[in-house]
């Protein structure tokens, strides 16, 4: 039932006139006159009687007025409460993000203190989503974004760099060259996606056109590769804000520091014409100004 009719009806009846309802509510009498006749038709009873001089309500409108008075004050509350609804952040956001502890999980957690009405629903994966047909609301990456139906915005760069543990170098030697890479275990990225193995900076005047990479361990996601580094286990290539803390207290030492990349970047992905909805915006901008911070990652 529409709750406009049923407000002129309300007015009208408590004004006890067409003209006067009407300039309350800034249409013509007439277009009252005409929305309290289509009322009527569609409820089946006359709610008014009229005359030349007089507006008066009939024992249904009476009947009426004290439902249709119930009906816009629920119409009105619920309004108020959706319009507490879009302003307040709550509800679930699906998210991937790469299989990486820190300095994620710590953001995530100071985001859970701040906004605890909001849901958060992950999966960690280093596979690469289809974030619209899976039905993410958004996804962290690194690298471009090549799909033009997501947007994006830049959370902050990082560098790869290979790194081994002190007892693995002790017993091994610390590389001089990338050529020295031929007398250690390698540990190895396989891309989930491709299968391919992830190729490592080295300098080609530094190695012959055949060299490969000895590899000791080859998996397919970082926390196995770290795991295996700090054991001692051989060399890997990582990327530094996922070992900043190993870095820092020594567990894990940088070498062949000339073999290195240009800076990547983590982004955080959304459907393109997604609603941003307040939880969303909330996350992508707490994420990003988290992540800008000294403690996270470099911007």
């Amino acid at each position: 039932m529409d709750s406009g009719a049923i407000q002129i009806f309300v007015q009208v009846a408590e004004t006890r006139s067409f003209v006067a309802a009407g300039r309350l509510l800034g249409i013509s009498a007439s277009a009252v006159g005409k929305r309290v006749s289509a009322l009527e038709d569609q409820l089946g009873v006359r709610l008014f009687n009229r005359s030349t001089r007089s507006v008066a309500l009939t024992a249904e409108g009476a009947l009426f007025l004290q439902r249709g008075r119930r009906i816009l004050s629920e119409v009105e509350a619920a309004r108020a409460e959706l319009s507490q609804v879009s302003l307040s952040p709550r509800g679930r956001l699906k998210l991937s993000l790469p299989l990486v502890t820190e300095p994620f999980l710590s953001v995530l957690a100071k985001f859970n203190r701040v906004y605890p009405d909001v849901v958060l629903d992950f999966e960690f994966t280093d596979r690469q989503v289809d974030v619209i047909e899976e039905g993410f609301d958004a996804v962290i990456r690194t690298g471009d974004v090549p799909d033009s139906l997501l947007t994006s915005r830049r959370l902050g760069s990082f560098s790869m760099m290979l790194v081994g543990a002190p007892d693995y170098l002790a017993r091994r030697g610390t590389p001089e060259r990338a050529s020295d890479l031929t007398q250690h275990a390698c540990i190895q990225f396989r891309f989930p996606k491709t299968g391919k193995l992830q190729i490592w900076p080295l300098e080609e005047g530094e190695i012959a056109k055949d060299f490969q990479l000895s590899p000791s361990i080859i998996c397919n996601n970082l926390e196995t590769r770290i795991y295996f580094a700090l054991e001692g286990m051989g060399i890997a290539y990582l990327p530094d804000f996922a070992i900043r803390q190993h870095l820092d207290t020594g567990r894990l030492i940088h070498v062949l520091k000339t073999c290195n990349e240009p800076d990547a970047a983590f982004r955080i992905l959304w459907p393109s014409g997604k609603h941003f909805t307040p939880r969303l915006r909330v996350f992508i901008d707490f994420m990003c100004e988290q992540l800008a911070l000294p403690d996270g990652l470099r911007v």
